[in-house]
């Protein structure tokens, strides 16, 4: 459980970050999806774009995770 934690909290603050530096450049209502304008309550699009940025935040970060395990824990599962 304790690897699940290494992952989801650091992946946590960079997505805030990232959608801080995200959304100050870029206005929500100004957003489109598949060539169409984003119709979506700005809290809506802020709490997606969070979401989104977390996901990807910690797939990388399981990644790295996943590779920096030596032989001995690899083979031992």
């Amino acid at each position: 459980m304790g690897s699940l934690y290494t992952v989801l909290w650091p992946s946590f603050l960079v997505a805030g970050i990232a959608e801080g530096i995200f959304f100050t450049v870029i206005n929500p209502q100004e957003l489109y999806l598949f060539g169409q304008a984003v119709e979506f309550s700005h809290t809506a699009t802020y709490s997606f774009g969070f979401f989104a940025f977390w996901s990807v935040c910690a797939a990388s970060s399981w990644l790295t995770s996943y590779l920096s395990r030596s032989a001995a824990e690899v083979n031992q599962k």
